[in-house]
């Protein structure tokens, strides 16, 4: 009988096992929680890391929409945090970076949101995490 191979990893503040039947996420409230798929586990820390933010956050997909809000960006307003116009060319910066990796937005008033660009699907691709920078 082989040995069943277990796999631990990292993903936006939050850890990731893979069990006997999919995978767990150490940080969801339910500890006996097993995603099917990688890529739901990913997506759950994903949008915790969002939901728990202090600062306005939220996920921008490839068709300009933002998947998830956290409350900040509900109190803001969603075209206030990411004016559509600006929703394109804030994908594009996404694209241009790895997996994982970061940079700053500057609209033309000097403000800036904080892009970081993620693969947590492969079957759909890249997505955006914005967020308000730290005041």
């Amino acid at each position: 009988m082989e040995p069943k191979t277990h796999v631990a990893c990292g993903f936006l503040e939050g850890t990731i096992l893979s069990v006997a039947g999919g995978y767990r996420v150490l940080q969801h409230p339910r500890p006996d929680r097993v995603f099917d798929r990688i890529a739901d586990a990913r997506w759950f820390l994903a949008v915790s890391f969002c939901d728990h933010c202090p600062h306005p956050a939220a996920i921008l997909n490839h068709e300009g929409q933002l998947a998830f809000q956290n409350s900040g960006v509900m109190n803001l307003g969603e075209t206030a945090f990411l004016p559509l116009e600006h929703r394109k060319a804030v994908f594009e910066t996404c694209r241009t970076l790895s997996s994982g990796e970061g940079t700053e937005y500057i609209f033309e008033s000097n403000r800036t949101l904080q892009v970081w660009s993620l693969e947590i699907d492969p079957r759909y691709g890249r997505v955006a995490i914005v967020q308000a920078p730290e005041k």
